[in-house]
């Protein structure tokens, strides 16, 4: 038997705009995923430590503030620090389609920019966060 999917869905750095970030953890949950949503104003650091502390499948990352580069590749740093690489980690925002490449490069799984919907934002999740079999 398959378990739920689990996910924490973060908001790192000063950005203060959350509405997206509820709008997809709320869309998650109700496709039957557990979500952990952590606020506003994470750090890396914070975000990271909360989806080992929940034993998370994924991380979905909201970044509207411009600061995308620098905030992926640290989660992806840290994750690889902690052992937990098998974390994927995804998300979303005002992300420029070079940087889109790059942070996939980097690791980043899937990448959402305005306009995406919830449906495929979901069925991506389905399809590339694997739960652990029960």
């Amino acid at each position: 038997m398959q378990a739920r999917i689990r996910v924490v869905v973060a908001k790192p750095g000063l950005d203060g705009h959350d509405r997206g970030a509820k709008v997809i953890a709320r869309a998650l949950r109700d496709a039957g995923m557990e979500v952990i949503y952590t606020g506003l104003h994470q750090t890396p650091e914070q975000i990271v430590e909360t989806a080992i502390q929940e034993d998370a499948d994924g991380i979905g990352l909201s970044v509207l503030s411009g600061a995308h580069m620098t905030l992926f590749r640290r989660v992806l740093e840290l994750l690889a620090e902690r052992d937990a690489s098998d974390i994927v980690v995804f998300g979303g925002g005002i992300i420029p389609d070079d940087d889109i490449t790059e942070l996939q490069s980097l690791g980043v799984a899937g990448l959402f920019t305005p306009g995406a919907s919830l449906e495929s934002i979901v069925e991506w999740v389905r399809a590339n966060v694997a739960a652990p079999v029960a």
